[in-house]
């Protein structure tokens, strides 16, 4: 035996399990005082925050709940959102943060699919809720959060079904003395996500305790985020756990303000009223923002910084946000790497370039957080690495740390994924010989549209679902405000009368608001001798 082998072992004093949980048991014995959240004029310091996560972990506790069962929620981003991020997993159990712009039969398929336990929904979504679970044969125990403070009351569908009232369960368990305990194992599951994808339903990506605490600590590192920020909530919590943010503002024992809907001049109002530091959005959110402080000539008294990914931010929004006196910072990722992974770590002779240069450095994607391991741009067919000259277009390859478990319930996808030892991102880049990335295509071709992945074979279907319609096409189309919006190009059958109207009324039957089309377009679909739509060719007519 070699002498680092003999009498060194792991144990419970010289090692703990990685896990978000140990931040909130830090900063509520540390600093319970500190204001942990802020809701218009509502207020809550750490230790009355955490003492309600410890009485959501006794309410689902009482309803059976165990561990590696799911929990799912959907809510926008308010108090009860954040405590979901801690009293779920306190029990072992698994946070299935729900989408909350999906349609009825998405979140019916999640629901089913992930198995939940538990359901807690807020009361505005109740009547695509209530469609939801008209098509479950095994319904969760439900129960429905009331948003008093934004004039929200408890709906019908709750009131006829008898649903559970959270916080009428929640003041059940006010005292309830929850022991902190870590999981047996880092590698426990802590949350699932669903992403979109090009075909058939969405993937639940599954994450585990050591990858959320590795880049709720990464997203400190690469922001350089100083103790006690105050953090809006732009970025919905349901997106890849708030790209773990919840997590890395508690470790700081910072205060979370909450902003149930993210609109320009809410937002603006909210950076001004809560003395904002930092923030998080997609594209679409900065240009709100820049567009809004630009239009009504206000300036800001203070330092805020914003972490911007989703989609490649513009130049021109870019160099808006910098008149603003806002400073960006860019990240890339996706939901199977917990959000961000990858930064445009900034150099300082960057600083020394024109604003059009410094624009053009920063909307590159970049390089891997120090808390994922590496990043390469490969060819598809060979593997083999691409040139490193900004030209030569490749799929982004990534692999470490916060990169998820792998798919639910979906051995083929995992493989699939994983395979060559590397995670396979699906996106198309260059690389650049100082080693930065930058995205040009996705080779599944979604859109991404204000942060939200769309499937173009789920828009397409749902267009071939009219009846005079022959073929369909969707790609993105570039749009300075949403990134990117879906552009449909229909053939619809011989003597048929079909208007763009007719058809944005038909999606809107079928997908959620923000998958229908932008643009419609009547032409002959260019196609293969097999019959293959020519994607390529599509994008060359926009």
């Amino acid at each position: 035996m070699n002498i680092y082998e003999k009498n060194l072992d792991k144990n419970i004093a010289n090692y703990s399990t990685l896990s978000p949980l140990s931040f909130l048991e830090r900063t509520r014995k540390v600093f319970p005082d500190n204001i942990a959240i802020e809701y218009d004029d509502y207020k809550l310091t750490y230790k009355d925050a955490a003492n309600r996560c410890d009485a959501l972990a006794g309410m689902l506790k009482k309803f059976g709940v165990k561990q590696n069962e799911t929990v799912a929620v959907m809510l926008p981003n308010i108090p009860q959102m954040w405590e979901s991020h801690f009293g779920i997993p306190m029990i072992g159990a698994v946070l299935n943060a729900i989408n909350t712009r999906l349609d009825a039969s998405t979140i019916s398929f999640i629901l089913n699919h992930g198995e939940a336990k538990v359901f807690i929904y807020d009361s505005s979504y109740s009547e695509i809720v209530e469609k939801a679970m008209a098509a479950l044969n095994k319904k969760p125990i439900t129960l429905e959060v009331v948003d008093k403070l934004a004039g929200f009351k408890r709906s019908e569908f709750a009131e006829k079904n008898n649903l559970f009232n959270y916080e009428e369960e929640l003041k059940k368990f006010d005292n309830f003395d929850n022991v902190h305990t870590l999981p047996s194992d880092e590698w426990n599951s802590l949350a699932l996500n669903y992403t979109s994808g090009t075909t058939g339903n969405p993937k639940g990506v599954v994450y585990h305790h050591r990858g959320a605490y590795l880049n709720a600590l990464g997203n400190t590192l690469v922001w350089e985020m100083p103790m006690y920020p105050k953090y809006l909530w732009t970025l919905p919590m349901f997106h890849c756990n708030g790209w773990c943010f919840p997590w890395t503002i508690t470790e700081r024992a910072g205060t979370h303000v909450c902003l149930r809907q993210p609109i320009g001049e809410q937002i603006v109002n909210a950076i001004l009223k809560h003395k904002i530091t930092h923030l998080c959005g997609a594209p679409i959110i900065m240009q709100m923002i820049a567009d809004h402080l630009i239009n009504n000539k206000i300036k800001l008294n203070q330092n805020v910084k914003m972490m911007t990914a989703g989609a490649p931010p513009p130049e021109a929004v870019l160099s808006k946000m910098k008149l603003c006196g806002i400073e960006v910072i860019h990240v890339y990722g996706l939901t199977e790497t917990y959000g961000p992974s990858v930064v445009c770590a900034w150099k300082n002779e960057w600083d020394l370039e024109s604003p059009n240069e410094q624009a053009s450095k920063k909307a590159r994607q970049g390089v891997a957080y120090s808390v994922q391991e590496d990043i390469k741009v490969v060819n598809p067919k060979t593997l083999e690495n691409v040139p490193k000259d900004g030209k030569t277009i490749g799929e982004v390859f990534t692999r470490g740390n916060i990169t998820m478990k792998g798919y639910l319930k979906n051995e083929k996808a995992t493989k699939e994924a994983f395979q060559d030892g590397w995670f396979h991102t699906g996106d198309l880049g260059v690389w650049y010989d100082d080693g930065y990335v930058q995205l040009k295509d996705r080779s599944k071709d979604i859109i991404i549209s204000g942060g939200e992945n769309i499937s173009s074979i789920e828009v397409e279907d749902a267009l071939y679902k009219h009846p005079d319609v022959v073929a369909v096409g969707v790609v993105a189309k570039p749009d300075e405000k949403w990134g990117e919006t879906p552009c449909a190009f229909i053939e619809i059958r011989e003597g048929a009368n079909v208007s763009s109207d007719d058809l944005r009324k038909h999606c809107k039957s079928i997908l959620a608001g923000f998958k229908v089309p932008g643009e419609f377009k009547f032409v002959e679909i260019p196609k293969t001798s097999t019959g293959k739509i020519q994607k390529f060719k599509l994008r060359e007519m926009l």
